[in-house]
């Protein structure tokens, strides 16, 4: 464009006051909502390595939102890096209005940028109007509803994208073409605040600073904490992600309390903190459960980690619907007839089955497992499932079984109770933090130096959540222990086809893949689920809902079992007692069901072969 006259740069002040003046109001409200909520508990910035690598992969380089959706990721990250690349051209287009210049386009490092700024000026047009067709015309029923919204944004994105591609290729009036790049940019800035597109500013802070870990429930800040109960609990980083949100629906799409008509949608918890702190501020008293949230939704929940694992832009979505689990719990607001007696079974009999410990004892005897002195390589961790569940326990029979052939010795603990898995996750951290107390205890008396479990609860549970009452020895799940053993083991030759399910809290909560399937192969050639792996869908059983009543809307085994019938494998292989239970349960309709097995019983299978 030509010198600007007197009166251009007047308009252009104003313009541009206007536009930053819009943005500011409600960016203003935002942070200060945040701001102004309770500091997490617990929260360490240090150590800063993962914190950075993190940021280089999810943010810079834009993994996640590339791997999980690779046609459409692709699209948004085109648009992400040539913002990025539009950041100084932006600045520069602003001076050239004063007069000034930032970068010289007769310089060697002037033509070399604005040629690649025109580039992705040509690749975020392209990428904006595939997710536009893909928006309005593809219409994926994850993403919602449509909006003028996310039309408006991508039309103005376009028109950014071209306007500068035609003053860069001097196509036009040069003025014109100047000044709608210009006036584009002024309506855009104000929108950022005002819809989803906020997380362009917040989702690298989101990245940065969420919690290490995986699913990870934070501790609770004291004796006065109570979970998230009303809005003085909200947390920063909870108001972070509630802001954060882009509604993409990847949570959703793959969430299986949604996939089978349940109330659960992890998009709307985040959004319904977020439409709670529009409307009633921080540090509000109101409770957070009730308009915005509902219970129901909340203790449907599996805590299967497939929302988290999907999330693009660092959300944590276990430790808001557990957060808010406590609040209920805690505060005596949660009522259900078959939660009150899991509480109780837990309080009484140290098992959520409610039977006596003389049960296990009997186990124990008849089966002949040695107690643990201190001298054995591992002390077996029998958990609840192996201890009581005759699936369970025939899972430990198979394992004691290759544990004595491979020269390999345990013990078991002469009182056990359950490791709090159940409990932790409804939010009762009183129960929990007895269990917990009770075991450590136990375990320390034992002189116990490494544990050993089928259970990829009580494995993640142990190694985990219990760091927040005292340190337990390591504990290892048993698929590593047989994928290391697997050499030893003859492969069957010609046998049926197996298929494995992933549980959660081995696969996403672990990311164990190989090692179990290591095991299953043992059996016969692999078959894969529909979902698999990552993507593995639940089996229904986390989050204690393996110990609650029926469930509305169609049940998520039989959703589960239908997609490992439909591989048409001979063998259903498990490495989690509790999957194993909720399959049994689907197969009984099944006029001639696969085999289920645990992969302990595969690979003792082949010992006896």
């Amino acid at each position: 464009m030509s010198e600007p006259t007197g009166v251009e740069q007047l308009l252009l002040a104003l313009l541009l006051a206007s536009s930053v003046a819009l943005t500011a109001m409600p960016l203003r409200r935002i942070i200060g909502n945040i701001v102004r909520s309770r500091p997490d508990a617990g929260f360490r910035l240090r150590p800063l390595t993962p914190r950075l690598r993190r940021f280089l992969l999810e943010v810079l380089l834009q993994s996640k939102v590339i791997r999980e959706r690779p046609a459409a990721g692709l699209a948004h990250a085109v648009v992400f890096w040539g913002f990025c690349a539009f950041a100084l051209a932006t600045l520069d287009h602003l001076a050239r209005g004063f007069s000034a210049e930032l970068v010289s386009r007769e310089s060697t490092f002037g033509r070399a940028y604005f040629a690649a700024v025109a580039l992705f000026a040509a690749a975020v047009a392209c990428a904006i109007t595939g997710l536009a067709v893909r928006r309005f015309l593809v219409r994926p029923k994850w993403l919602g509803p449509l909006s003028l919204e996310s039309g408006l944004i991508a039309g103005l994105i376009l028109a950014l994208m071209l306007t500068y591609l035609a003053e860069y290729l001097g196509q036009g009036n040069q003025r014109l073409v100047w000044w709608s790049h210009t006036i584009a940019l002024a309506v855009f800035l104000p929108l950022i605040p005002r819809s989803k597109h906020l997380h362009l500013a917040l989702s690298p802070i989101t990245v940065f600073l969420k919690r290490e870990g995986f699913a990870t429930i934070p501790p609770l800040a004291g004796e006065e904490d109570f979970g998230l109960e009303s809005g003085r609990d909200i947390t920063r980083l909870a108001a972070l992600s509630a802001y954060t949100c882009v509604e993409c629906g990847r949570c959703t799409e793959h969430c299986p309390a949604t996939n089978t008509g349940k109330r659960l949608d992890p998009k709307q918890i985040v959004l319904g903190f977020r439409r709670f702190l529009n409307e009633n501020g921080a540090r509000a008293g109101a409770s957070l459960l009730g308009v915005h949230l509902a219970q129901e939704a909340v203790f449907q929940c599996t805590t299967c980690g497939a929302c988290e694992h999907q999330c693009p832009v660092g959300i944590q979505h276990l430790s808001l619907i557990v957060g808010l689990r406590r609040g209920a719990v805690n505060t005596g607001k949660w009522e259900d007839e078959h939660g009150t007696r899991l509480m109780l079974n837990l309080e009484r009999h140290g098992n959520p089955l409610g039977l006596p410990s003389t049960e296990r004892e009997k186990f124990i005897t008849a089966r002949g497992l040695p107690l643990y002195d201190g001298s054995q390589q591992y002390c077996l961790w029998l958990g609840c499932m192996g201890a009581y569940d005759p699936q369970g326990r025939a899972a430990i029979g198979a394992l004691a079984e290759v544990l004595d052939r491979f020269g390999i010795s345990f013990g078991v603990l002469r009182r056990e109770r359950c490791s709090g898995d159940a409990a932790r996750r409804l939010g009762n951290d009183l129960v929990f933090e007895e269990l917990v107390q009770f075991n450590l205890a136990e375990i320390d008396k034992a002189g116990v130096k490494r544990l050993l479990s089928i259970c990829p609860h009580c494995v993640r549970t142990i190694s985990e959540d219990w760091r927040q009452v005292g340190e337990a020895p390591p504990i290892e799940h048993h698929s590593e222990l047989l994928a290391r053993l697997a050499g030893g083991l003859q492969r069957q030759e010609g046998g049926r086809r197996v298929v494995f399910h992933d549980p959660c809290y081995l696969g996403r909560y672990r990311r164990s893949y190989e090692q179990p399937r290591r095991v299953a192969a043992l059996a016969g050639p692999l078959a894969e689920s529909r979902r698999t792996r990552g993507r593995s869908f639940c089996c229904g059983a986390g989050g204690g809902l393996a110990f609650l009543g029926e469930e509305k809307g169609k049940r998520i085994n039989q959703e589960r079992t239908e997609e490992l019938l439909a591989t048409g494998a001979g063998v259903i292989a498990a490495a989690c007692p509790f999957c194993q239970t909720m399959f049994r349960d689907a197969l009984a309709a099944q006029p001639s069901p696969p085999e289920l097995l645990d992969i302990a019983q595969i690979a003792a299978a082949r010992l006896r072969a």
